[in-house]
């Protein structure tokens, strides 16, 4: 779907706010652990969302410390049973597919009308980037009633973490409709591993309101302040082997995952359309090559 007025003018008043201050005083007030307040919060977050609390580890949303660690619960281990075929890809989060299919050369689609650069994305890696040339991707929403921790599609060994910075645009539907490269100009952490299917890129995307990025092995990667103005690469969990199903890392509040897989490689599901929902550990595709 193209980009309508509407879309269009929430773009344009994301233009003008202050999106990096309007990140940080979110990230604080987050995490505060003044009883009432934090209550007061996760009370609001559950009047205006449905969620399932008997999927967590902690069952009870008043006892988290703060909003943030409510936001980033752990489930409890029986709620999302991961797919265990030695071909098989699952859903590395809950969320709704965005787009998924083939890249096309270097272009990777964003909506109707939008695209962006696996080079670009990948923070101008050339060598990396050409790994992804012609393969598959697919880019999922993680909308704040989500599950937000992010795991592994396949089992693999850590080769690289990349800091990049950027903007911190939305990533809703809207936005990406009526902002050109937006998953490639929004701040991000980009990890490489080593797979049965080849190399494989998994991107987290920074968005409004994103106070941070954390990997398992790095721990948090952007607190503020922000803006940074230079890509970092970093050593910690170089080597490091997960399983499928292993804990990559959480967005601490909402945003998008972009995963990129070699050509030949893997086939993704015919259901892996644009609006499908996903959960994690779920059969989304399979290794062919």
């Amino acid at each position: 779907m193209a980009a309508h007025p509407g879309d269009r003018g929430f773009a344009l008043l994301q233009y003008v706010l202050p999106k990096h201050l309007l990140s940080r005083f979110i990230y604080h007030f987050m995490r505060t652990r003044m009883r009432w307040l934090k209550n007061l919060t996760i009370a609001g977050f559950l009047r205006g969302y449905t969620i399932n609390m008997q999927e967590a580890a902690e069952t009870n949303p008043l006892s988290y410390p703060s909003f943030n660690a409510f936001f980033t619960r752990a489930l409890a281990r029986e709620a999302r049973p991961v797919d265990g075929s030695e071909e098989g890809i699952i859903s590395p989060v809950d969320g709704t597919v965005s787009q998924c299919g083939a890249i096309d050369g270097d272009a990777i689609i964003q909506a109707k009308g939008q695209h962006y650069s696996v080079l670009e994305l990948l923070g101008g890696d050339s060598a990396a980037a050409a790994r992804y040339r012609g393969g598959q991707f697919a880019c999922i929403y993680l909308a704040p009633y989500n599950y937000h921790r992010m795991h592994m599609p396949v089992a693999g060994k850590v080769l690289q973490t990349l800091y990049i910075p950027g903007d911190l645009f939305s990533v809703n539907a809207a936005t990406a409709r009526a902002v050109p490269r937006l998953f490639s100009r929004n701040e991000r952490v980009v990890c490489e591993f080593a797979t049965k299917a080849g190399h494989h890129a998994f991107v987290m995307v920074g968005a409004l309101f994103v106070g941070s990025i954390e990997t398992a092995w790095n721990g948090e990667i952007n607190p503020p302040p922000r803006p940074r103005k230079a890509v970092r690469s970093l050593p910690a969990g170089a080597g490091l082997e997960l399983p499928k199903g292993a804990e990559i890392g959480r967005f601490n509040m909402g945003s998008t995952v972009v995963m990129l897989f070699e050509p030949g490689k893997i086939s993704f599901h015919p259901a892996m359309v644009p609006g499908a929902v996903v959960r994690m550990g779920q059969p989304i595709g399979t290794i062919t090559g």
